[in-house]
């Protein structure tokens, strides 16, 4: 399963498999522990425990004495085909616009929240710019698929 997160350098994707009860994540082996935990065998053959915390959005991972900070991009956030347009990734309303014309943003910001299939979904910057129009404001009904703020 592809994902994608929130980095300096713009979306960064990352290919999740299943491989009986451990997971491959781009060469490294996951088997989940305890409590939030699982042993880590990377591609070079070390391994190490791995404690993983999930709030919102971002998902925390204490490795090796480092703390990492990981925020998914939701699917159909974005799209390129729409030069910085951000698009609903599926019908919903608008429960909060986070950002106004002018603002600048780096990747990971949040930038609107919408509510579909009674679930809350936030719509984030996949790369650093300025916003450009919101064409939505709180409490709007949108289509999926429609663009709902652009960014230069």
């Amino acid at each position: 399963m592809q994902h994608t997160f929130a980095s300096k350098e713009g979306p960064l994707e990352v290919t999740l498999a299943r491989n009986g009860e451990a997971f491959l994540l781009e060469g490294h082996e996951l088997t989940p522990h305890s409590r939030g935990r699982m042993h880590v065998r990377m591609r070079d053959g070390r391994t190490c425990l791995v404690h993983a915390a999930k709030v919102g959005d971002i998902w925390w991972i204490h490795l090796q004495g480092r703390t990492y900070r990981w925020e998914r991009i939701e699917p159909g956030s974005s799209s390129a085909e729409d030069e910085g347009g951000l698009v609903a990734p599926m019908p919903g309303k608008v429960l909060e616009v986070l950002v106004k014309e002018g603002d600048a943003v780096e990747a990971g910001t949040p930038l609107m929240v919408l509510e579909a299939m009674k679930m809350e979904h936030r719509i984030v910057a996949s790369s650093d710019g300025t916003v450009l129009s919101v064409h939505f404001n709180e409490g709007d009904q949108v289509a999926q698929g429609a663009v709902l703020l652009e960014l230069e």
